[in-house]
């Protein structure tokens, strides 16, 4: 028997992807209300490495939809933290072809 296109896939949800996600918006918030004066600042308070809080951060920077993609768990495989935490694109239409196909 055959599925139609798009039916029957599992959603995969990276709890790992998730937090990090959460922790780069929180990050971004408390560094725009101006709690924390920089990056390092931060770090040193939460107990991370700036490079990595860096990095992280960069999360802040995807498209809403492939946040809500990886919320939702339909993120495809080769969307990793570690793929994540790698330089991307910041423009919205190309991140899409970096990451492959979404949702």
């Amino acid at each position: 028997m055959l599925l139609p296109d798009g039916a029957g896939k599992q959603q995969r949800t990276d709890n790992t992807l998730i937090k990090a996600l959460a922790r780069a918006f929180r990050w971004k918030r408390m560094l725009e209300s101006c709690e924390f004066a920089t990056i390092a600042e931060l770090a040193q308070r939460e107990g991370i490495a700036p490079s990595y809080m860096t990095r992280a951060m960069r999360l802040t920077l995807l498209a809403p939809d492939i946040v809500e993609a990886i919320l939702d768990g339909k993120q495809g495989q080769e969307v990793t933290l570690a793929r994540a935490l790698e330089p991307f694109p910041v423009e919205w239409a190309i991140q899409s072809d970096h990451f492959g196909q979404i949702g």
